[in-house]
């Protein structure tokens, strides 16, 4: 059931990376980033008008993909209800004492082993003065380097059972979906989710590559799509490896661009211009498996790892 009051929104992505100071060089020099501190193995980085003091926390890793997901909620009393409603529904967590960004969170795993966590407090970024904006209602200078993406976006996992994870997601976070993929053998091939009125924060598609826990891609946005054209000449300087675009999605509408970062990861850069959902009685939109064969907007077809590939990779025997 849809609850758009008590999470506010998706906070931060933590990243696992086996190539650390390859992938902090990435997205900070290259993604365009900034570090708001270090901790341990960990990098906290964010976006420019990111409010809090980190979005993406960079950490090393034995591997690559997902390490946690987490979720600000809108008060300290809206956080005791969702963990309340959690319990009941006979999903274990446990309470953790936060890091640089945030206070105390719940943590807890969801049905295919990805780890999420709540939390209301949390730490807003203030800017030392060479990273002070002119403009007081923006949270940091727009500092121009590299692909520099405005905010946090959304991420994209992998799971065996769509259908699972969509119940999950409305459990836990009172999310809706907004689009969907249903495929002809009744199986849902992919959810778009949200907790307020962007058209999403979360999307989950079908697992096809045999892994578990896996990440998708982690998007940032930007506020023009001549931004992600621009983009792309950049990872193109860089030797980044592009596995798709820029071009426009036919689900959401968004403008992207994904690359790999050196780890492995994928990575998104995105605009979705101005597309928020407002309907309050919104009914998601479904996609049949034909429709989404026809590849993109403008009729890209959609490349083959897009479908089979995520982090971390999956061993073969």
């Amino acid at each position: 059931m849809f609850d758009g009051n008590s999470v506010a929104h998706l906070g931060h992505v933590e990243v696992y990376s086996n190539k650390i100071e390859e992938s902090y060089k990435f997205f900070t020099d290259i993604y365009g980033l900034t570090e708001s501190g270090r901790e341990g193995g960990s990098y906290y980085l964010r976006a420019y008008d990111d409010y809090e003091f980190h979005t993406l926390k960079l950490t090393e890793h034995h591997t690559t993909g997902v390490g946690h997901i987490g979720y600000r909620t809108s008060s300290e009393n809206a956080l005791e209800s969702r963990v309340e409603t959690i319990q009941k529904n006979g999903i274990e967590g446990e309470w953790a004492k936060g890091d640089l960004g945030h206070g105390r969170a719940f943590r807890f795993q969801g049905p295919f082993d990805h780890w999420f966590e709540l939390y209301w407090e949390t730490n807003k970024y203030l800017p030392p003065v060479s990273e002070k904006p002119v403009l007081k209602n923006l949270h940091q200078r727009f500092h121009a380097r590299g692909c520099c993406p405005r905010r946090l976006d959304h991420v994209n996992l992998l799971a065996e059972d769509v259908s699972v994870f969509r119940d999950f997601m409305f459990t836990c976070f009172g999310s809706r979906v907004t689009e969907q993929i249903l495929l002809d053998n009744g199986r849902l091939g992919g959810c778009w989710f949200t907790v307020n009125n962007k058209s999403y924060d979360l999307a989950c598609t079908e697992e096809h590559g045999g892994g578990r826990a896996r990440l998708h891609h982690v998007t940032y946005v930007t506020d023009q799509r001549d931004e992600i054209i621009r983009a792309a000449d950049i990872f193109l300087e860089n030797n980044i490896q592009i596995e798709q675009g820029p071009h426009k999605h036919a689900i959401q509408g968004t403008f992207f661009l994904y690359v790999f970062e050196p780890a492995g990861n994928r990575v998104e850069i995105a605009n979705q211009g101005s597309r928020l959902i407002l309907q309050p009685d919104w009914e998601p939109i479904i996609w049949s498996e034909a429709e989404r064969k026809k590849g993109q907007a403008w009729g890209l077809k959609t490349a083959e790892t897009f479908h089979s590939y995520g982090t971390p990779p999956v061993e073969k025997n």
